[in-house]
């Protein structure tokens, strides 16, 4: 069969390879660019990128194939592999960092001087050592902290349980001149049950 790639719309696509392409799916613009298929810069315009993934996918092959010129089928079919390789490469890297950054981020959180005297508060709480049971085990701390030098802001939401119940502690805290204090606590159970947990 007669090499027709490189040639424009016109060019007739091979049987067999018009078919998902997972380098053009997972690399979009940066697969367009190295496969001479510009329409993949579509991916930065909002809204059109939610779309415009799934039809690289749909259409990458035959589209790199007409655009760029290849010495055969079967170095277009390897150079797709490798494609798709490295967009799996990628996806599977982007996944581990946002693993690390989420646990890191929790680690720090759990480290945080509103976490830890919200807690401690927690642990000398008659009612929720009654309501829980000891010891108290800490899920990991979700929501923010914003310091601006001395001055700061903490509001965070972190699951609780204990031998005889479990629920979800909500804090709000301020830091003034450098230290921090509680300024309300509050712990849920899963009915929806509320409870303030005082100094």
């Amino acid at each position: 069969m007669e090499n027709t790639s490189g040639q424009g719309r016109a060019a007739t696509v091979p049987a067999g390879i018009d078919r998902w392409n997972w380098g053009a799916f997972l690399l979009n613009w940066i697969w367009g660019i190295g496969n001479n298929t510009f329409i993949a810069l579509l991916m930065f315009i909002p809204v059109v990128n939610l779309v415009m993934a799934f039809i690289l996918g749909a259409k990458g092959s035959s589209w790199s194939w007409q655009n760029k010129r290849w010495d055969s089928v079967e170095q277009f079919r390897a150079a797709q592999r490798k494609w798709a390789l490295a967009g799996v490469v990628l996806l599977v890297a982007s996944i581990a960092a946002a693993v690390a950054l989420f646990f890191a981020i929790s680690a720090s959180f759990k480290a945080s001087e509103p976490f830890q005297q919200s807690f401690a508060r927690l642990n000398a709480s008659r009612e929720a050592t009654e309501w829980l049971g000891k010891p108290i085990t800490a899920g990991f701390p979700m929501g923010s902290i914003q310091v601006s030098g001395a001055h700061g802001t903490a509001n965070l939401s972190y699951s609780v349980q204990g031998p005889g119940g479990k629920g979800t502690a909500y804090v709000q805290a301020t830091q003034d001149m450098g230290r921090w204090q509680i300024d309300r606590m509050t712990m849920e159970d899963p009915s929806g049950r509320r409870m303030e947990i005082g100094q």
